[in-house]
């Protein structure tokens, strides 16, 4: 029996590949607008930032949780869009 320290080749490939796309959501994320970053760091709690509401969000930047569910999910609809073109690249 052989004791294992640390990670295993496939953990650290997963890890790595994680790392690899954290690293490029956040470069797609310097392309969505101020309101639509805003809305994903506050729900999300990005950016060590608390996670909030849909209503909590809506409160604070004076419009409605309807409009703030939009924007969320525009939102994340450019950054998926932007990350099958990456992928289709490789």
């Amino acid at each position: 029996m052989q004791d294992v320290l640390g990670s295993n080749e496939e953990d650290i490939s997963v890890k790595v590949e994680n790392e690899s796309e954290q690293k490029a959501l956040l470069e797609l994320v310097k392309k969505l607008n101020r309101r639509e970053k805003t809305v994903l760091q506050w729900r999300y709690g990005l950016r060590n930032s608390p996670k909030r509401t849909q209503r909590e969000i809506a409160k604070a930047l004076d419009i409605s949780r309807s409009y703030v569910s939009r924007i969320e999910k525009k939102a994340i609809q450019k950054l998926m869009e932007e990350m099958r073109k990456i992928n289709s690249k490789k």
